[in-house]
């Protein structure tokens, strides 16, 4: 018994030039543009209408970003003020707690005293024509000794003498 052949399947030849063609899909009719049309300047209003909806889209997304990072900043210096106005709160009862404290007392009335003493003694200079940066310099080594001093010695005495409340 002979076999017969079948007639051979038709091939389809695979020639794909450079320009493929895609298809435009922003218009309201179909038309082939190159497959490099993306590189090449806008031809077509549709294209430049696709353009400038994704630039508006595109500074949108940076107005909503920019909006975030503001409303985010917002809430932590609000968080930040709510913790200083606490910790102001906190630090301002333990001064009323201690106010009859001898040691507060003493060092309100020698800052009070320093002070004044310094302002004095700073307008008298000037009326003399005597204030110079060499005397402002020592008498601010001076007010800086007697912090460190007053500094040490009121945790001595707070911590031994008059604990505070």
């Amino acid at each position: 018994m002979s076999q017969a052949k079948a007639h051979p399947v038709p091939q389809l030849s695979h020639d794909e030039s450079q320009a493929s063609s895609l298809i435009d899909v922003d218009s309201p009719h179909i038309s082939s543009v190159k497959s490099d049309f993306e590189s090449q300047s806008v031809q077509t209003d549709t294209q430049a209408e696709r353009m400038i909806r994704e630039a508006e889209n595109e500074t949108e997304r940076a107005r909503q970003e920019a909006v975030k990072k503001a409303e985010s900043a917002k809430e932590k210096a609000s968080a930040q003020a709510k913790k200083a106005k606490s910790t102001l709160k906190k630090d301002g009862k333990k001064l009323a707690d201690n106010r009859d404290n001898p040691v507060v007392v003493g060092n309100a009335v020698l800052w009070a005293i320093t002070a004044a003493a310094v302002g004095y003694g700073a307008y008298q200079k000037h009326q003399e024509g005597k204030l110079d940066w060499k005397l402002a310099g020592t008498v601010a080594g001076g007010i800086g000794a007697l912090a460190v001093g007053d500094y040490f010695a009121s945790q001595w005495l707070l911590e031994n003498k008059y604990p505070p409340k």
